[in-house]
């Protein structure tokens, strides 16, 4: 994991993730979520974000990933329109430098989400992203919203996985909402993985020991697919970048490659032509054989 800032990175195991993911279905369930049931997350391009949409996926339950740059409206359409009691979300981000209110966003987003499906969401976990919430302070209700650190700290790291039928629901994603009101799209569990798995290593043309790196934003399908799912059904190494391409500089793509060793890099177009504008200047000051 590449953060915000340079020099800001994890490095996370199979083993090591397994562990994450399996206290975190954990407090899923100590919540009370369960087989079937729906749980939206609103998170930045952090490792928690992996994490809980795989923990949802452990026990069963579907996940709703709404994509961390929309409005609480947006966020509350989607809480609704599936019916999700449980949140995933975290105090605050950082775009570039500019701070960026996330749990003040989703306080508003369950508000009016409430009204629109008639019922309580019950629980609402909290990243703390940014130490102490500086620049983006918020409330935390009793009873409802919990810190994610302190529900992590003694729950059990052993959890069985829930036996999933191919045809079970894996997770629902909303299209933007560009043409319309916001479309959910259900995917299933065996041929969706199937699918992944087989794109990404016939596509991108993975091989072990490969260094993996999609640029997308896992509140679409692409990161989905081709962040999390297609590369550790492989036994990929895959980067998840938290930042943007200009920040601190329109070098950052550049300067991720050359200190990871990048051999696949799955970028959008758009991204190209706005970096390729620039020239050669800054991919020259790289060294990247690989």
């Amino acid at each position: 994991w590449e953060g915000n800032e340079p020099g800001e990175q994890r490095e996370i195991s199979y083993n090591e993730l397994h562990r994450e993911v399996s206290k975190f279905s954990n407090v899923l369930k100590s919540r009370g979520v369960k087989k079937g049931d729906r749980v939206s997350i609103y998170l930045p391009m952090i490792p928690e974000l992996a994490v809980a949409m795989l923990a949802c996926a452990r026990i069963g339950a579907i996940h709703s990933i709404v994509f961390g740059g929309f409005s609480a409206d947006a966020l509350a359409d989607r809480i609704a329109d599936a019916s999700c009691t449980t949140l995933i979300t975290c105090n605050g981000t950082h775009r570039g430098d500019k701070p960026v209110q996330m749990k003040t966003v989703a306080d508003e987003a369950m508000a009016s989400a409430e009204k629109q499906m008639g019922k309580a969401v019950d629980t609402c976990i909290v990243v703390e992203r940014i130490p102490d919430s500086k620049n983006v302070e918020h409330d935390m209700k009793d009873g409802r919203d919990l810190w994610y650190a302190d529900v992590m700290a003694d729950v059990s790291d052993q959890s069985e996985a829930e036996a999933m039928e191919a045809e079970d629901p894996l997770f629902i994603l909303y299209t933007s909402g560009s043409t319309g009101r916001p479309k959910g799209v259900l995917h299933t569990t065996a041929g969706y993985m199937v699918y992944a798995s087989q794109t990404h290593k016939y596509v991108f043309d993975y091989h072990d020991g490969d260094i993996y790196f999609c640029t997308a934003d896992i509140g679409w399908v692409t990161g989905h697919s081709y962040i999390v799912y297609g590369p550790l059904a492989n036994g990929a190494t895959t980067i998840m970048f938290e930042g943007i391409p200009t920040y601190p500089g329109p070098d950052r793509f550049w300067q991720i490659v050359e200190k990871w060793n990048v051999n696949q890099f799955y970028t959008a177009p758009t991204a190209i032509r706005a970096i390729a504008r620039l020239g050669n200047e800054y991919p020259d000051q790289y060294e990247m054989p690989s």
